[in-house]
Parts: C-alpha cells; sequence; structure tokens
C-alpha cells in the first residue's frame, strides 16, 4: 500500500505541475487546465503548474469582497469553495496523505537518515489558526485605502510558494533578481525551517501549518472515504498507535482532523481486523503483503 500511495503522490505532482515547456518559453501556463482546482497545495504562480491552488484562490476571493462590497457588487466564490467542499467531503485529508505535491516533498525529506522528533501535541492547533487569521480574518479585515486586502498566507508564510514560483522564477527571468529584497530572503529562511523540520519530523507543515489541511480535517469525520473501527475486534495492543506516523490514537479517533489516510500503518499494523476502511458506506479491509516492510514508530516510510 505505502509503495502505491507513493506513485500516486508522484503521479498528482507531475498532473499539477506539468507544463515543462516554461524553460523554453519563459511563462507561466495559461492553457485550459488552469482552471481545475488542485486537490493538494500547490503554488499557481509555479511555471510548471497547470491547475490552482485552492488555498490561494480562496484568499484573491476574500482579500476583493470589500472592494466589491463598495462598488454594490455581491458575490460569493462558489466554484472554489464548492471545488474545496466537494474534496472535502468526498476525500476528507486522504489529499493530503495521496495528493499534495508539498507532502510528498516532505516525505521524501524525512527519508534522510537522521536523529527524529515528535511533533508537540498543542502545535497541530496552529494550522487551524493560520486559516482563521492568515486565510480569512486578515484578508477580508486588513484592507488599503482602495478597500484591497493581501493574501497575508501566500505572502508571509506559505513555502510552497518560494519553492515552486520564487526561486524558478527568479532563474528563468534574471531581471527579477534586482527586485529581492527583505521579504523574498525572509521567505527563504522560512521555506528552509520547514525543510530543516521535514528531516527531523514527519510532514510537520501539513501538522502544523497547512491551512489546507486543517479545512480538510475538518471534513474527516463525515467524508466518504473513512477510517472504520470495529471495538469487538480491538484487543487494546495498541499497535495501531505505536505505527501511526501523526501520531493518533485510531483506537480512540479513527477520524480525527489529523488523520491523512495513509491506510498502510495502521490498518497494517492490526492484527485483530479491528480497522478497515469505508467508502460510501462499503468497508474494506486492507491486509498487508507479506513483501511490505514493517511500518517504523511514527516513520510508515
Amino acid at each position: 500500500m505505502e509503495r502505491l500511495r507513493f506513485w500516486v503522490q508522484a503521479l498528482w505532482f507531475f498532473f499539477s505541475n506539468g507544463y515543462w515547456a516554461f524553460p523554453a518559453s519563459g511563462t507561466l501556463y495559461q492553457g485550459p487546465l488552469k482552471v481545475l482546482c488542485s486537490p493538494g497545495l500547490n503554488c499557481y504562480s509555479c511555471p510548471a503548474a497547470t491547475t490552482f491552488c485552492p488555498i490561494g484562490s480562496l484568499q484573491q476571493l476574500l482579500l476583493g469582497v470589500h472592494l466589491a462590497l463598495q462598488n454594490g457588487q455581491a458575490y460569493v466564490g462558489s466554484y472554489v469553495l464548492g471545488c474545496m467542499g466537494l474534496l472535502g467531503t468526498i476525500c476528507g485529508r486522504l489529499i493530503c496523505g495521496w495528493a499534495c505535491p508539498f507532502g510528498l516533498i516532505q516525505e521524501m525529506l524525512y527519508r534522510i537518515p537522521s536523529p527524529k522528533v515528535a511533533v508537540h501535541g498543542k502545535l497541530i492547533w496552529g494550522k487551524y489558526l493560520v486559516l482563521l487569521v492568515l486565510v480569512v480574518l486578515l484578508p477580508l479585515m486588513v484592507v488599503s485605502d482602495f478597500g484591497v486586502g493581501l493574501p497575508w498566507f501566500c505572502k508571509f508564510l506559505c513555502p510552497v510558494g518560494t519553492l515552486e514560483a520564487g526561486i524558478p522564477m527568479l532563474l528563468l527571468m534574471p531581471d527579477l533578481r534586482s527586485a529581492v529584497g527583505v521579504l523574498y530572503l525572509y521567505k527563504l529562511c522560512v521555506l528552509a525551517l520547514v525543510l530543516i523540520w521535514s528531516v527531523a519530523a514527519f510532514r510537520p507543515f501539513c501538522r502544523t501549518l497547512c491551512p489546507l489541511g486543517a479545512f480538510y480535517g475538518l471534513f474527516n469525520r463525515v467524508s466518504l472515504i473513512r477510517l472504520k473501527f470495529n471495538a469487538d475486534n480491538c484487543t487494546k495492543c495498541g499497535a495501531c498507535h505505536r505505527v501511526c506516523p501523526v501520531d493518533i490514537r485510531v483506537d480512540q479517533l479513527p477520524n480525527s482532523g489529523e488523520c491523512i489516510r495513509c491506510l498502510r500503518c495502521c490498518t497494517g499494523a492490526c492484527q485483530s481486523n479491528a480497522l478497515s476502511v469505508e467508502i460510501a458506506g462499503y468497508v474494506w479491509q486492507i491486509m498487508r503483503h507479506p513483501s511490505d516492510r514493517p511500518c517504523a514508530k511514527r516513520g510508515c516510510l
């Protein structure tokens, strides 16, 4: 299952960033796929990006609300919110575990041999704070004299934009280098800290700062794809908790908002068939293949 998940992640990475003609064209992709919502966090301004970022688009929608109201216009971004809501309702945070490009990058970094550390439990609330404050409230409430807000998350925190857009655009367009300032250097430091942290901890950005993960996590308990726990079969051995890469007590909160639905560790470690996957009411038991490696504690890699 873990091999399958890796290849699905890689496939989504190249689907979301499939425009490899940009070194020759010197431009961003503006083709028909650009109207599609990327399931995971993926910068719209990446030269190779073929889809739009849901969080970036949500911010762009919100930062223009004040100006629209001033001009007597009232609108709801039903397409952006509808795409995000539909993905969350169907998959929950399965998207984080299977279709997020930056999630894949963090997992690859975690494979580097090094001392590993746990993510403190209280830090997981950070991503909900980022979603509420940086993505929603500040773009709506802090506006210029012209009535336009700022994309606070993209501009001041998002490491994905720096990695996928900022660095490649400077390499692609040397004329932009003269415009590099303190903000860009600050964003490079944020990116470096996240990447270094990812070597020592499993998906730290996803677990503590990602607003898209926080949004999808709100749907984990009601999504069509979810974990099913059979208490009658459970022997309380604790194996599911010991191998969970995001440190969830699966036997107590099988559909926690922190679960990225890797569908490998807990279901593979459970020897009593107490855990299964439920897809739109149909229950599927995932069995570990004899050739699969056992999950390492909080590694699942």
